[in-house]
């Protein structure tokens, strides 16, 4: 686990910031979403599915953890996957999605918060390293290199599309609904 880390999920990007303050607060901005979204339930709501979907809050919490850990550390940084993830069972295609019988509310949370902690201080180490052109140890069939602007933009995506699966999941466990939460209850600010 990476020192102390302050984390502002769900604030605002900056109007007129630089790339690398644009791409972070969008991305910490979708990040705040989806730990709204998905936070503050019982464990049924957790685990509650719409329509046809074995979807669930608790689960996208999961897979958002992986995320982090899966495209930081492995795809930007060439490193094993950081803890708890290090050690899953990638045989098993549903393990990261799948809310098991021990997960609690809490825990996801804080496993999501850790993970994007951890995943933000990877970022951080490159930035410092060589800002957005730093080349990522991954690499395509042809050999060709993303950059830390790819990874950065490649997990802004993957964030959109689930916190649009979390705007439904959640509106029909509670009727939550909504871009921004009610003042004072968000943006997070958590020191990891």
């Amino acid at each position: 686990m990476p020192d102390m880390t302050t984390l502002h999920l769900g604030q605002e990007p900056p109007l007129a910031g630089d790339e690398v303050a644009a791409l972070l607060g969008s991305l910490d901005r979708l990040r705040g979403y989806l730990l709204w979204k998905c936070g503050g339930l019982d464990a049924d709501g957790i685990r509650a599915t719409l329509g046809p979907s074995t979807l669930t809050l608790g689960g996208l919490l999961k897979h958002a953890a992986v995320v982090e850990a899966i495209t930081l550390a492995w795809k930007l940084h060439g490193r094993r996957p950081f803890a708890p993830f290090g050690d899953a069972d990638w045989d098993d295609a549903d393990w990261h999605v799948r809310v098991e019988d021990d997960d609690t509310p809490e825990a996801l949370e804080r496993l999501f918060v850790e993970s994007v902690a951890q995943g933000q201080a990877l970022v951080d180490e490159a930035i410092a390293a060589d800002g957005l052109d730093f080349t990522a140890d991954v690499h395509d069939d042809e050999g060709r290199h993303p950059d830390l602007r790819r990874l950065l933009h490649d997990l802004i995506e993957e964030y959109g599309r689930h916190v649009g699966h979390a705007d439904l999941i959640r509106e029909s466990v509670d009727g939550l609904v909504g871009e921004d939460p009610a003042p004072g209850t968000f943006p997070g600010i958590y020191n990891v």
